[in-house]
């Protein structure tokens, strides 16, 4: 049993960048869809697409590589079960003074930190990306 599937989806991810695979497959939920979705507008992946499998899905996200080094450097998850760890509207870390991304779910959906911070709205930051 798998108690924390967003992590394993970034330790997936992280995992296949220091192997150099052109692509990750993991299980399909609809939160690791949003992850994908806001890692792909924010240039750390090429795409992602859902396949089905004739069970319930595979997620596969394909990964993005400059001059041979994965363009994510460094990806880790800040709210764990055991630990959320939430943030109001006007404690959104920036990431890396801005060339990095915190993705948060909040009341509007599953957000960048800048998205939030437009927004006006805050919530569980779940994971640092840069």
């Amino acid at each position: 049993m798998m108690t924390d599937p967003i992590a394993d989806m970034l330790t997936r991810i992280r995992n296949a960048c220091i192997a150099g695979h052109k692509w990750v497959d993991m299980p399909v939920s609809n939160t690791k869809v949003e992850i994908a979705k806001l890692l792909t507008e924010s240039h750390f992946v090429h795409a992602h697409k859902v396949l089905q499998d004739g069970k319930h899905g595979l997620l596969r996200v394909y990964l993005k590589y400059h001059e041979g080094h994965p363009v994510i450097r460094h990806l880790e998850r800040v709210s764990r079960p055991g630990r959320r760890h939430y943030v109001g509207a006007g404690e959104i870390p920036k990431v890396r003074n801005g060339l990095g991304i915190a993705i948060l779910s909040t009341s509007a959906g599953v957000l960048t930190d800048s998205a939030a911070r437009e927004r006006g709205v805050g919530g569980e930051l779940m994971a640092r990306v840069w």
